[in-house]
């Protein structure tokens, strides 16, 4: 079920109106379902985001290119009216705006972590000023949810797991590309050690610049894509903030899946959790210890995804003082043949 609000703080499903309910079987599957939805979104993101990492490039503009393909999606998808032709041009987007990160960082050399910021300015100043007129827009074609027949009306399970929109799928499908190219082929295995070593990699004869262009391409049409899934599904809309720092979230994600496909799943689940609960949480009649959860400040409960974010990066820098970093250690270092 497609969300029901385009503002920043997304909300989704029944269980996201004004109506104060005890937490019921229904309140519950739906919290789990936009658990998913979101995580999905934050997974895509991070998943490309990973990939360039792994090659040693540091991507801080992924927030600005979700943005580009937020908007741009929802709008080829208006002119269209075909949602996955949207969502297609935004991956094609967000790969174009990766494609500057890469010649910037990657062939030039420049500073990475100013670069992705400077993307990320850019590409949610550049998408709040296109998409102007989209603003009051409603997008007829934008995706639904697949139902998959015998398996959607499972109790629990099925609304949960059969019950989601195509991109929710195909999240899975890349996220297992992904671990099985890093990891069972020779190409990951250059991916790999060009983010380890680069001067090593260029030494057996692999192009250091195009691994590390290709993986910051890719990472960019994941957070393109991951864009227009915002858009063209959970708020079927465009609004300025729409991304509302969901971009920052998705790079501290792959910190804490330990640069992993599968701890990086997990890691969105969770956070994916917080997400969603954040616009529900006041419609509960819940009481815990004594504290009545729907009288917490929206506010407040805003903050929590990125509160917690920040517990889990300093939980994991006092865990880095004991042992190895799992980050790749070329992470963030240009490389310039002439000084091998």
């Amino acid at each position: 079920m497609p969300c029901c609000s385009t503002t920043a703080s997304v909300g989704c499903g029944p269980s996201a109106t004004t109506q104060r309910h005890p937490v019921s079987e229904a309140a519950v599957v739906g919290l789990l379902v936009a658990t998913v939805q979101f995580a999905t979104l934050v997974y895509l993101a991070g998943l490309g985001e990973l990939i360039a990492e792994r090659s040693g490039v540091l991507n801080l503009g992924v927030e600005g290119m979700m943005a580009m393909g937020a908007v741009s999606g929802f709008m080829m998808a208006l002119a269209t009216d075909r949602p996955w032709i949207g969502f297609a041009f935004a991956a094609l987007v967000g790969m174009a705006v990766a494609g500057i990160h890469a010649l910037v960082s990657v062939v030039m050399g420049a500073g990475q972590v100013v670069s992705g910021l400077a993307i990320t300015i850019g590409g949610l100043g550049f998408a709040a000023f296109i998409g102007q007129d989209a603003v009051r827009e409603r997008a007829d074609a934008v995706f639904t949810d697949l139902g998959i027949a015998g398996l959607a009306d499972i109790r629990w399970v099925g609304p949960i797991l059969f019950n989601q929109p195509p991109v929710v799928y195909l999240a899975g499908i890349l996220g297992v590309a992904a671990w099985f190219v890093l990891n069972r082929t020779r190409l990951g295995l250059a991916l790999r050690a060009v983010g380890e070593s680069a001067s090593t990699t260029d030494s057996v004869g692999h192009s250091v610049t195009l691994l590390r262009s290709g993986a910051v391409l890719i990472g960019g049409a994941f957070a393109g894509a991951a864009g227009a899934f915002l858009s063209l599904y959970m708020a079927a809309g465009w609004t300025e903030g729409l991304i509302a720092g969901r971009g920052w979230i998705a790079v501290a994600l792959v910190i804490f899946g330990a640069w992993r496909p599968g701890r990086l799943a997990a890691g969105s689940l969770l956070f994916g959790f917080t997400l969603a609960l954040q616009p529900r949480v006041q419609t509960f009649d819940l009481n815990i210890f004594g504290l009545e959860v729907n009288t917490i400040s929206p506010a407040l409960l805003g903050i929590l995804p990125f509160l917690l974010t920040v517990v889990v990066l300093i939980a994991i820098s006092f865990r880095a003082r004991h042992r190895p970093s799992p980050a790749p250690a070329a992470l963030t270092l240009p490389y310039r043949r002439e000084e091998r």
